[in-house]
């Protein structure tokens, strides 16, 4: 399906009061058609127009805008795969503002807002993750055993540094110093703000891999702090045979004196390349963004201060501080954690779902069966594989209602006949605790999608307009615009008999402009093409001389192209277009004042056979469809209009 051609088409809303009892004001081939429907579209028409145009006129256009939807829907349009699967999201978005609970996610959003004002120590046992189910579920086992020793009094510094993945924090215990908000994934976040001091995790799963915390304690966050440095880099200066922190010390000394040319120093001296055209500006970052080194000196400086030489890894820095706040801008905040919540493994995309699933379970009589999800994901430990749809997707399991929305249920049989097979995996248990709770979500959302269709005729009509609007587009396209395009023998038929139509208002040039390297290709070209029919010239020549010559069929008045204008106009000396090519000429080039065959005015043909099939089309269905208009209906609407007029 393409874009809908939508009768009066803009796709803002336009209100409209609901009335108390609908009125049909018309039936097309047995469909009632609502007054309000007529009038929305008559609306929407109205603000495209200079003037609203008169309500009889209008309903001749509805009328066959009505009867080309009833003709879609007889060919079975509406029932294709593609068009169904883009009308569901089409009225997923549409209904998406009526269903959102924005205090909840604000309430979240909150949340990251006030965990901005603290950082939390952290500490961590991790096992990363691989692509092999089988190793994750060995090495969530792991976790598991490890866990336990923990629980029993085991020591976590002595288990870190023996088991843990993350190198860095391994060797110091599994020590991470303080963590700020938005910086490592929610539930690891969760887990470091939630613990006390010295508490420790269950098992915390990330997209990363597996992790055990420790607690620790609190502290105000330093915010963020905009810096700008000048890096002697020591691989750099040390192939130019310089010593870098020798660099470093002689040009600190001027910029005390002269602290106004930091920036310029920078973009003359400074050996990161990444700011170095910024002038040494590094922009806004937290702590823990920077390696320690250079994060703990430029926390520690004044706005405007510049420090000593600081040496890194990367070689020697001279650090100028520019600039401090607590946190950055909340809308900037906002788009960020926007985009977080709504990734996939983001807990807070199915915390959001389960609120919502909730909110609407008590309007649709919604029940969730977790206690068999439950016995679902203990089983799934084994992998989704042949063993356990053939126990799950049989009887008496596949008979257990999972869900029910409105009193319509989901069996287990249902749900896992579309569930996809997977290995043996630690995450398989979170994968259909997911996929089970999102398809009661879709559940809900459509019980709710069809209420608000039934209560709001801003969002029916709406739909409405766009279904009927993509329907009427593929019909049109189907049964006349490519029909029009694709119908050569129609072409050459209806040319044939309106022939006379196209004759040209002035003389043409018609034949083959070829452009050729130089003129021993143009004597064997002409000499070539003397030997060929008509109809075999462009392609012979293009594959026996490839990479000699452009050649291409023209149909030219005077004035359109200046080398024809040269060879038959007795024009201005001309150039070529393609200086590779200077020599041009025409092969078989003629004078006609009327086309010689279809392909001379195809385009002006397709648009008038176009109209023709259109104006049949139209006339065929309205003999083919009954339209019963209510006179008495359409008489108080045109009352109505008229009347706002005044």
């Amino acid at each position: 399906m393409k874009t809908p051609l939508i009768l009066g088409a803009a796709v803002a809303a336009c209100a409209l009061a609901p009335a108390a009892k609908d009125a049909v004001i018309m039936t097309v081939n047995g469909e009632a058609v609502p007054q309000s429907e007529f009038e929305y579209l008559y609306n929407k028409n109205s603000e495209q127009q200079q003037s609203p145009q008169p309500i009889d006129e209008y309903l001749e256009m509805f009328k066959l805008y009505k009867l080309k939807v009833a003709e879609a829907r007889a060919q079975h349009l509406d029932t294709l795969a593609q068009f169904k699967r883009e009308m569901a999201e089409y009225r997923h978005d549409l209904a998406a503002p009526y269903l959102t609970d924005s205090t909840y996610i604000n309430t979240l959003f909150q949340e990251t807002l006030n965990r901005l004002d603290q950082e939390a120590e952290a500490q961590h046992i991790m096992w990363f993750k691989t692509r092999d189910g089988k190793k994750n579920a060995a090495l969530r086992a792991q976790a598991d055993s490890v866990l336990k020793v923990l629980r029993a009094g085991g020591d976590f510094e002595e288990l870190a540094k023996k088991f843990s993945d993350d190198e860095p924090s391994a060797v110091k215990g599994g020590y991470m110093g303080y963590i700020p908000a938005m910086r490592l994934p929610y539930a690891f976040e969760t887990a470091a703000y939630t613990l006390g001091d010295g508490e420790i995790s269950d098992v915390v799963v990330t997209p990363m891999g597996y992790h055990i915390l420790k607690g620790g304690k609190k502290r105000k966050s330093d915010g963020q702090v905009s810096a700008s440095h000048i890096l002697f880099g020591k691989d750099r200066l040390a192939q130019r045979g310089s010593d870098p922190k020798a660099a470093a010390d002689s040009l600190y000394v001027i910029l005390v004196e002269h602290p106004n040319t930091f920036h310029a120093n920078a973009y003359a001296y400074s050996d990161d390349p990444g700011s170095q055209q910024k002038g040494g500006r590094l922009g806004w970052f937290s702590r823990g963004q920077m390696v320690a080194e250079f994060d703990s000196v430029a926390f520690a400086l004044a706005d405007g201060e510049i420090s000593k030489p600081v040496q890194t890894q990367f070689g020697w820095h001279i650090i100028k501080r520019e600039d401090h706040r607590a946190h950055a801008p909340e809308n900037d905040i906002k788009t960020q954690f926007l985009r977080m919540i709504s990734y996939g493994q983001d807990p807070r995309k199915g915390m959001i779902r389960d609120e919502e699933s909730a909110r609407l379970a008590k309007k649709h009589n919604g029940t969730f069966n977790k206690a068999l999800l439950d016995r679902l994901a203990k089983e799934v430990n084994t992998g989704i594989d042949s063993t356990f749809y053939q126990r799950w997707s049989t009887a008496p399991l596949a008979g257990e209602v999972i869900y029910s929305v409105d009193g319509t249920p989901t069996t287990m049989g249902e749900l896992i006949a579309t569930l996809p097979l997977m290995p043996i995996s630690a995450d398989a248990p979170v994968y259909i605790d997911r996929i089970s709770k999102d398809r009661y979500n879709e559940a809900l959302r459509t019980a709710e999608e069809t209420l608000i269709m039934e209560q709001n005729p801003d969002y029916a009509n709406l739909y409405k307009e766009y279904v009927d609007g993509s329907l009427l587009y593929e019909v049109s396209l189907r049964s006349v615009w490519d029909k029009a395009a694709k119908d050569e023998a129609g072409l050459q038929k209806f040319f044939d008999a309106n022939r006379k139509k196209y004759d040209f208002n002035d003389t043409k040039v018609k034949g083959y402009l070829v452009q050729v390297s130089n003129d021993s290709v143009m004597g064997a070209v002409k000499a070539r093409a003397a030997e060929l029919e008509e109809d075999k010239l462009t392609s012979t020549l293009r594959k026996e001389f490839q990479g000699s010559l452009l050649i291409r069929k023209v149909l030219e008045s005077k004035g359109g192209n200046a080398m024809v204008d040269q060879i038959m106009f007795d024009g201005p000396e001309a150039k070529s277009s393609d200086a590779r090519y200077p020599v041009f000429f025409l092969l078989n080039p003629r004078m006609i004042t009327a086309p010689e065959e279809l392909a001379d005015v195809k385009g002006l043909v397709v648009a008038d056979y176009q109209c023709k099939l259109q104006k049949d089309w139209e006339e065929s269905l309205k003999s083919k469809y009954p339209v019963k208009v209510d006179k008495e209906v359409l008489a108080k609407v045109k009352e109505k209009y008229s009347k706002n007029k005044k």
